[in-house]
């Protein structure tokens, strides 16, 4: 059989509404400047898919050092991998200053996010370790276990009694490997907004022996006094033995870092394969990190902005009756009941008549008969913005509870 010919048939669970209407509801493009209100097809909307948390895409003392770094170096320096022939000061300072801003010894710097962490796992885990996870764990955790030969235990979202019962069975398995254990969670959740329940995990710590590694791609820069992360926000950044956020959501950039003793990241350094053979990240975006993260840290007004209009926008949601689930963060899921035709027709509507543009989620990333508009408030985003925005929830949730859609796909061209 052709390997191909599976492609015909069928194209995976999301692959399956490629042909439902691309470039509306799957590859959108929005174009202007980032920030509150884009364009898509032609027309206002305004904009809560975007993870720009404080602000800082379109910051003009980032767009400054982004032009200045981009002069200065190119996009091509350095030319190699770090270990190889890719390292600069500039890749060091950013670590020192991330290091320090977090609270750890040493930190590393990763071209994307997403490679960085799986790789991270693949270099920290061997065939006779068991991993501990929570089962609503980024695809990026996903990922990175799938290629790793350890055993893995899952435990229900944030439900400390599982971690201590799957926790009980990795230890039982690790007297039999000889191996460790390294328990993985998130610090905020971006599906449900969601803070990881580190504190509680950490004092698991008096029963078993393990690791504790935190992805906190959603709190870094949003969560704590200081805007560093989880580990700030529930004063446990000694209780995490590895730290990891990306710069893809509140420094509006790319790449990623760890966080974490010298000894470990020294290790890492020497074994993650995605650094030792990849070209180094560019200069000119380490510049531009630089840039972003001394704003982060000397401007707690972005982060007192993006939280006001969390409050505001949460607050207005949950008045008027809304779902909002859990959150306790600026991620705000708003869930409502429908099926798939409820859940296109709905952001349909809220698209072209009420020009309101945030991510719809359905089946199979959420349960069947469940709908998720999932909006993200930035420091970018007014007051306006939000009075605008319930209203047309208000709205469309009246159409959606009278069952007034139409039980078909729209016509996205017309």
């Amino acid at each position: 059989m052709d390997i191909f010919a599976k492609f015909e048939n069928r194209l995976g669970p999301i692959g399956d509404y490629a042909e439902k209407s691309p470039g509306y509801f799957a590859f959108p493009k929005l174009e202007g400047e980032i920030g509150n209100r884009m364009k898509f097809m032609g027309k206002e909307k305004i904009i809560w898919s975007l993870n720009n948390y404080l602000g800082l895409a379109n910051h003009p003392e980032v767009r400054k050092a982004d032009a200045e770094a981009a002069a200065q170096y190119g996009l091509a320096s350095p030319m190699g991998a770090r270990m190889m022939s890719g390292n600069s000061d500039i890749h060091q300072k950013l670590e020192k200053e991330l290091a320090a801003f977090i609270g750890k010894e040493d930190a590393m710097l990763f071209n994307y996010g997403y490679q960085g962490m799986v790789s991270a796992i693949d270099a920290l885990c061997g065939r006779h370790d068991v991993v501990v996870y929570d089962a609503e764990s980024h695809a990026c955790i996903i990922d990175g276990l799938r290629l790793i030969p350890s055993h893995r235990y899952v435990y229900k979202h944030n439900d400390i009694a599982d971690c201590d019962k799957q926790l009980a069975r990795a230890t039982e398995m690790v007297k039999k490997t000889g191996g460790g254990i390294l328990v993985i969670t998130e610090g905020v959740f971006g599906m449900s907004g969601n803070q990881g329940k580190i504190r509680e995990i950490a004092v698991l710590r008096e029963k078993y022996e393990f690791r504790l590694f935190v992805d906190d791609a959603h709190g870094f820069g949003t969560m704590g006094k200081t805007g560093a992360g989880i580990g700030d926000e529930q004063d446990c950044i000694d209780d995490i033995d590895i730290y990891f956020s990306t710069f893809a959501k509140s420094m509006a950039s790319i790449g990623g870092f760890l966080a974490a003793d010298k000894k470990i990241l020294t290790y890492l350094r020497y074994n993650m394969r995605s650094q030792i053979y990849a070209k180094s990240l560019p200069m000119a975006f380490v510049a531009g990190n630089l840039k972003r993260l001394e704003l982060l840290k000397s401007k707690p007004e972005l982060r007192e902005k993006l939280w006001h209009n969390v409050r505001r926008l949460q607050a207005g949601f949950r008045e008027r009756g809304f779902d909002l689930g859990t959150t306790n963060t600026p991620v705000t899921p708003v869930f409502m009941k429908g099926g798939l035709y409820d859940a296109v027709q709905l952001t349909f509507d809220m698209r072209e008549n009420y020009n309101i543009f945030c991510s719809v989620i359905v089946y199979p990333v959420i349960p069947k008969g469940q709908i998720e508009l999932r909006i993200i408030p930035t420091a970018a985003h007014t007051d306006q913005d939000i009075d605008e925005t319930l209203a047309a929830f208000d709205a469309v949730r009246e159409k959606l509870d009278k069952k007034l859609y139409p039980q078909e796909m729209p016509n996205v061209m017309a």
